[in-house]
């Protein structure tokens, strides 16, 4: 019994491990720019090794990565916000 138990707890380890990576996959292809769906399918597939390969994919230059920072600008503005700001102002003559 105690092998079985030995067992059960490993795989609830890996199954810990294995659902966090595709978690954090995620959220770095969303910040990232690419979506939510490829982190999703990348950490699913390839469990630890996805985060390392979504840190390794360079962002797109008007997504939350390049516009807020890795964990945020915390200065309230909104993605949107930011990207009016670098757009510049068209004047009506």
């Amino acid at each position: 019994m105690t092998i079985i138990a030995l067992l059960g707890v490993k795989a609830f380890y890996l199954l810990i491990v294995w659902l966090a990576s595709a978690i954090v996959a995620q959220w770095l292809s969303d910040r990232k720019g690419y979506g939510e769906k490829p982190g999703l399918v990348t950490g699913l597939t390839l469990s630890f090794l996805a985060p390392i390969i979504w840190l390794l994919i360079p962002a797109k230059s008007d997504s939350r990565w390049k516009l807020q920072g890795v964990f945020g600008s915390g200065d309230g503005r909104t993605v949107a916000q930011m990207r009016a700001d670098l757009e510049p102002e068209e004047k009506s003559s």
